[in-house]
């Protein structure tokens, strides 16, 4: 009997590389609460740079969509099915978050409340995903 191979897409074959790498950057900002802390809290970036917690999930559901329909974002940002799980679960834990406490709070209220950690933990899991797929 006939294995059946499925093709992932190569980066070649993502419709919008630039884009995916600003969502690969926006996972690794939410994968790590020390950078989270020192740009989004305290403004510690270089002259120039801006950052913060808004600015990643924008980038995630209303430029990407990425977070929205992960399924839909394989081939145009995404390179598997694997890749597209992972979102999800991160979409998971930020969406429990918001329903939890809303969309209104600080960057800092965010990161002292006790469901943040799930949000760094899912975007730990969705970076490595990330990258281990190229």
């Amino acid at each position: 009997m006939e294995k059946l191979v499925v093709l992932e897409p190569a980066m070649s074959d993502i419709r919008f590389p630039e884009m995916r790498h600003e969502i690969v950057r926006a996972v690794k900002a939410l994968a790590d609460p020390v950078y989270q802390w020192s740009a989004w809290i305290r403004r510690e970036l270089p002259p120039g740079e801006y950052d913060e917690f808004t600015h990643r999930i924008h980038i995630l559901y209303d430029d990407t969509q990425v977070l929205e329909d992960p399924d839909a974002a394989i081939g145009i940002h995404l390179r598997s099915q694997k890749e597209a799980d992972a979102m999800r679960y991160l979409a998971q834990a930020i969406d429990s978050l918001f329903n939890e406490l809303g969309t209104d709070l600080s960057d800092e209220e965010y990161l002292r409340s006790p469901g943040w950690a799930a949000i760094v933990d899912a975007a730990g899991a969705a970076l490595s995903t990330l990258r281990d797929d190229g």
